[in-house]
């Protein structure tokens, strides 16, 4: 079977400065791929004729299907529909629906009038299928020349997602596509290099169309395999094969056997528990709550937060003993643990975090550096706390700060 290749142009000198992230083109690839499509390219390009059309021009030599976002605004800038129309030879024509679409939003959602420039947001080339947009103004447009296929959508992510469900059905009826399957699993407490020597002959061993990806973000590492093959139920089965044994391999370092973030592991374990947490944050600043709340159905089992940052609010809500305090300091053992012992009786909850540490780029001293962290997790019979250096700048020192946290609370729901 003929692997499919596609390249993502995403276009907008924002992308290029980096006053937007792109975040079209890993959303897009991460969708092609679960369609058995390769990307082999991704390429950002400016707000310029020349660059676009060099770009369209070298893609097409690489890969069978073009995938292009941005451009298709209303605004002079947006010059993707217009070389298009010279690119694919053809001229711009009203579409109907787009037009109809058009006026539906601007007279019955936003109920307010249209102006030529944004009626001529429903003109599309002649030589295109027209795409309608179900989430916007710009409608997208499906081209093919040379026996490649080339898809125009609007660079807004809420719009692209909306069209790519179309685009992908469409592209799946136009190829014979491979299956591809894929199981994660997240590790904690151990490093990228440690893991790749420890199943190394188990990764030198596998099959062709089985492959093995490390992913390591702030002192996690997820272990990807992905497995090809023409008939899902022998891929599947295959995969599940291998998965089995990387998960007996690497068993004591296992946060979670599916692609989950670790909030979601912990709040896993907090809901078969039945369990409640809260957290006393200082130099996350509320960050682990953020983690915590960001999964769906968190309100179950978390209750609170109280961001004691100052000493004084560390005090008054934690009652954590000024003694401490002032003899020992805020970033220390006893104080996160009596911050855990407030945080408890305070949100009357089942278990608590406490975090307190120095995140940089300064007020470090010789002997609490940058980077020097307590966290502590616990309930009311059992407290554990540990120190920890980070070497950072302070942004991922508070991501590390946190994951950690999480997996120190993990374990201790887990009693490892």
């Amino acid at each position: 079977m003929a692997k499919i290749s596609a390249s993502i142009i995403t276009i907008g000198d924002e992308l290029l400065i980096g006053q937007v992230v792109d975040t079209n083109s890993a959303w897009m690839a991460q969708e092609l791929n679960k369609t058995g499509i390769w990307v082999k390219r991704r390429v950002a390009v400016g707000d310029d004729w020349n660059s676009i059309w060099q770009a369209l021009d070298e893609e097409s030599r690489e890969s069978q299907v073009i995938l292009i976002t941005g451009g298709l605004g209303p605004t002079a800038d947006d010059i993707t529909k217009d070389l298009l129309c010279k690119y694919f030879d053809g001229k711009l024509v009203v579409d109907e629906a787009a037009l109809a679409n058009v006026r539906h939003i601007f007279e019955r959602i936003l109920k307010r009038p249209m102006i030529e420039r944004n009626l001529k947001q429903a003109e599309v080339p002649d030589v295109c299928t027209v795409i309608q947009n179900k989430r916007g103004t710009a409608p997208g447009m499906w081209f093919e020349k040379n026996e490649k296929i080339f898809v125009s959508m609007p660079g807004v992510p809420y719009e692209m997602k909306g069209m790519m469900e179309e685009v992908i059905g469409r592209l799946a009826t136009r190829f014979v596509l491979p299956y591809i399957a894929h199981r994660t699993l997240l590790t904690a407490g151990v490093g990228e290099s440690f893991l790749a020597e420890h199943i190394l002959e188990y990764e030198n061993a596998l099959p062709e169309n089985v492959r093995l990806a490390y992913l390591p973000n702030y002192g996690m590492v997820r272990l990807r395999l992905t497995a090809t093959g023409n008939e899902k139920d022998a891929t599947d089965s295959l995969l599940e094969e291998k998965f089995n044994e990387l998960k007996q391999m690497v068993s004591e370092w296992i946060v979670a056997d599916t692609d989950i973030p670790i909030g979601q592991a912990v709040g896993n374990l907090l809901k078969k528990t039945g369990k409640t947490v809260s957290t006393a944050e200082s130099c996350t600043g509320g960050y682990i709550a953020h983690l915590i709340t960001s999964i769906q159905g968190s309100s179950n089992y978390f209750k609170g937060s109280i961001v004691s940052y100052s000493n004084e609010t560390k005090v008054n809500l934690l009652h954590v003993n000024e003694t401490t305090l002032a003899t020992i300091g805020a970033v220390s053992e006893e104080t996160v643990r009596q911050m855990i012992q407030g945080a408890l009786i305070v949100l009357r909850t089942d278990l608590a975090v406490a975090t307190s540490g120095i995140m940089g780029p300064d007020g470090g001293s010789e002997d609490k550096p940058v980077g020097t962290v307590w966290i502590a997790v616990g309930d009311r019979s059992k407290i554990v706390s540990r120190k920890f250096y980070f070497r950072f700048n302070r942004e991922r020192n508070i991501e590390l700060t946190a994951t950690n946290a999480l997996n120190m609370l993990r374990q201790f729901i887990a009693g490892t």
